[in-house]
């Protein structure tokens, strides 16, 4: 923790920041400020009590104090129907995850909710409603509980492979379809591979140097295949047209920031090649702010290594603001106003 007097204030921060993110702490802390509370939150680090202003305090007297409003009882009825793990810095002003709650919810839940992802996504027809929550479900895995490791069998209590959000839809043939979307606010960079930097990695048996074709011609040289027992060069392999320039890469692709974009579309392929799934098309997407541009290195890589493939695209918060506000909504028109005075878009 640093301390910071920026514009005569004094402000608690986290090192390392770089200039987007400190621009957006402090915008988030001076709405903490004004909004919700001046009480610092800890952070408990090494047995020690550290003291921020981005995170919250604890109790709050709301337990939601970031969630728009109207979306707070189907965020709750969605919690209890499809529970997932809010993040240990949910209530932190900076957290994605709330983020990505208070970005997709009103759209999805509104009446408009078809005109505005049509302009997203043309393939858009309409929301399926009747799939998931109300046709979405957060921190999407892939529906079957009883999978306990899921699709991709990387899944447990604290990690795994998952969807910020997925909305079940139809597209313009009538198809059943799953759009899978991670969300990003303040991050750096996507999650980079766990195996490579893994104290449990035999350098002697998982070689990270080797390529993307060396790897799927022996996939147990990957820690991952061999020591996790993961499908991730499996499914890879099934789907390896997808990534048609990998030629480009001299070792392993997915060990940078790549890694997180990745096995988000693994999932994607998964759940499309197991016939208890419904979905006849999966798609996967970024969504940032703006100006973040921290993330964009990976995702021009990511975009070059599946040779701009449509399956892959990325968009910011800002175009879906924009795509709510061309319907001229009374209640959307609110929560336009009130998302961005929050995350500065």
């Amino acid at each position: 923790m640093t301390i910071e007097e920026i514009n005569g204030k004094a402000y608690k921060l986290p090192g390392s920041l770089n200039k987007f993110q400190k621009q957006m702490y402090v915008h988030l802390i001076d709405y903490k400020w004004e909004h919700i509370t001046t009480d610092v939150g800890l952070y408990k680090y090494k047995g020690k009590d550290i003291e921020y202003d981005a995170i919250l305090p604890k109790p709050t007297p709301n337990k939601y104090p970031l969630m728009y409003l109207s979306i707070l009882t189907d965020l709750k009825q969605h919690l209890i129907k499809y529970p997932f793990k809010l993040h240990i810095h949910f209530n932190h002003m900076a957290s994605s995850q709330a983020a990505n709650v208070n970005l997709f919810l009103p759209i999805l839940l509104s009446s408009k909710a078809n005109e505005i992802l049509r302009l997203l996504k043309p393939d858009f027809k309409e929301l399926a409603v009747n799939e998931l929550y109300k046709g979405f479900r957060i921190e999407y895995w892939d529906g079957n509980s009883n999978k306990v490791k899921g699709l991709l069998k990387d899944h447990s209590a604290l990690s795994g492979t998952d969807s910020d959000i997925a909305i079940a839809y139809y597209n313009q043939k009538d198809e059943l379809c799953l759009w899978l979307i991670e969300h990003k606010l303040t991050e750096k960079e996507f999650t980079v591979c766990g195996g490579f930097k893994s104290k449990a990695r035999d350098k002697s048996k998982h070689f990270c140097e080797k390529s993307f074709s060396e790897l799927l011609l022996n996939k147990d040289d990957c820690f991952h295949h061999s020591f996790r027992g993961r499908e991730y060069w499996n499914l890879s392999e099934s789907n390896k047209s997808f990534f048609v320039n990998h030629s480009k890469h001299d070792s392993c692709p997915f060990k940078g920031g790549m890694n997180q974009l990745w096995r988000n579309q693994l999932l994607g392929f998964a759940i499309e090649q197991d016939e208890k799934q419904p979905y006849k098309e999966v798609s996967f997407s970024v969504v940032h702010h703006p100006n973040n541009t921290a993330l964009n290195n990976s995702m021009e890589q990511y975009k070059d290594l599946t040779g701009n493939n449509p399956k892959f695209f990325a968009f910011t918060s800002k175009q879906v603001i924009d795509s709510a506000s061309k319907v001229k909504d009374t209640e959307l028109k609110e929560w336009i106003g009130w998302y961005k005075e929050l995350y500065m878009v």
